[in-house]
């Protein structure tokens, strides 16, 4: 089938290329010159394990290519996918703007019959309105028809998580576009949900926020257990043998971010409140997650005096292992603390450096300093702190002697929970923790 992609991001480009996997005939439509050439070499502009080499195969076999000319792209796509961002504003609702202008674009384009899909997170509705805009600006006597098709993918796993899908979600409002999005999907051999377009809509904010929901109730427990004396790992052992519960999302640790949970819990939020509506559970959860992204800084600020001119480590920028993604990654928002407190930075991330350094560039540093480090040791030798952000491979290979070897105080806090507090402490670190004493 001709396949069309708006956008080249984590949902467009991995759905893009698992599309042309499964043997359809996909194009890639990107506004960044420079991204499409890159592209076209084989060299993805987001970190995802797998996805060069996919790339690389299906477009020297034919199946999928790079195009900025959207015309050229959507003028006989037999189905165009949107899947281009949705950031968050500030009063938490979803920016619809790139979805609008692809929306534009496709009806000033288009000469042929097609189905267009908004894999892109969006309120509930959008669909609707962006059928309704779609057909207001029509150049060209054709149908066209909207359906919804939420992604549920997840950075660092997305490759893995489009083509091994537990699900496929489908909402549509007729019979021929159902029947055309399972056929795009039966090579996937996936179990699919066709539902309505709007139930579609809202199952994928249902299930994200319930997702961030279990994250920050265990987050939740795990400050309670530091209260009472009790390891919040124990606990999530024991409630995850419950069925009921399961065991996935039930890690303490300094709360979640990347590009979905917190702007789909802000989106869901959104819109309860414009219906008159508080949703008191997914508030709870933003509440939650706000407050415990700096519960690290706050209990190292207990312990010192100061901050300022001390050598602090940074292990982990991302917001999570496998990916180079730092959109709401916990890190940033204690960088800018220690930062504001003096201290000197020393960062390490196996990937997400770069894209650190391309944000902070533009920014100006009036205290404190940061250096970017090539490996965790470097980093670490005689830092007289060190906080844990990311779980990366890299770091959990860190001995807990190490840290009493090349700090100058061995002073550690680990907000993903890394390592056994007693390994710490017979290595003579001081060790902190989420949720163990």
């Amino acid at each position: 089938m001709r396949i069309a992609v708006a956008g080249t991001g984590y949902v467009g480009l991995v759905s893009g290329v698992c599309f042309a996997e499964m043997g359809h005939e996909v194009i890639c439509v990107d506004t960044d010159q420079e991204k499409i050439r890159t592209m076209k070499k084989g060299i993805s502009p987001i970190y995802e394990d797998g996805l060069e080499e996919m790339m690389r195969r299906n477009y020297m076999e034919g199946r999928i290519d790079y195009t900025t000319d959207y015309a050229a792209a959507y003028r006989n796509a037999q189905v165009i996918f949107i899947g281009v961002g949705t950031p968050e504003r500030p009063d938490g609702s979803a920016d619809l703007s790139y979805v609008t202008q692809v929306a534009r674009q496709i009806a000033e384009s288009v000469e042929s019959d097609c189905l267009v899909v908004i894999k892109s997170t969006v309120p509930v509705g959008t669909n609707d309105k962006v059928e309704q805009y779609i057909k207001d600006f029509l150049k060209n006597d054709v149908h066209i028809e909207v359906a919804s098709n939420p992604e549920f993918l997840s950075q660092g796993t997305a490759v893995r998580d489009t083509l091994k899908a537990r699900r496929i979600v489908i909402g549509t409002n007729s019979k021929g576009a159902e029947k055309l999005l399972r056929e795009i999907y039966e090579p996937f051999h996936l179990p699919i949900v066709s539902v309505t377009r709007r139930s579609a809509e809202i199952i994928k904010y249902a299930a994200n926020d319930f997702l961030a929901l279990k994250i920050s109730y265990m987050n939740e427990i795990a400050n309670l257990c530091e209260l009472v004396g009790a390891n919040v790992q124990d606990v999530a052992e024991g409630m995850g043998y419950d069925t009921r519960i399961g065991k996935d999302f039930l890690k303490a640790g300094i709360g979640y971010g990347g590009s979905c949970f917190p702007k789909d819990t802000k989106a869901l939020d959104f819109l309860a409140r414009q219906k008159g509506y508080m949703l008191k559970t997914v508030r709870a959860a933003i509440e939650v997650n706000e407050t415990q992204s700096v519960r690290l800084f706050e209990k190292a600020q207990n312990r010192l005096l100061s901050f300022r001119g001390l050598k602090t480590a940074i292990l982990g920028l991302t917001f999570k292992p496998g990916t180079d993604d730092l959109r709401a990654a916990p890190s940033l928002k204690n960088i800018e603390l220690l930062l504001n407190a003096g201290a000197d930075l020393y960062v390490y991330d196996p990937v997400g450096c770069k894209g650190f350094k391309q944000k902070y560039s533009q920014k100006k540093i009036e205290k404190g300093s940061i250096t970017y480090c090539d490996d965790a040791e470097f980093a670490l030798r005689d830092a007289n702190i060190c906080f844990i952000f990311t779980e990366w491979k890299e770091i959990k290979e860190i001995m807990p002697e190490q840290y009493g070897i090349w700090m100058k105080n061995a002073l550690v806090y680990d907000g993903r929970n890394i390592y056994s507090p007693e390994d710490m402490r017979k290595a003579g670190v001081e060790y902190y923790s989420i949720g163990r004493p």
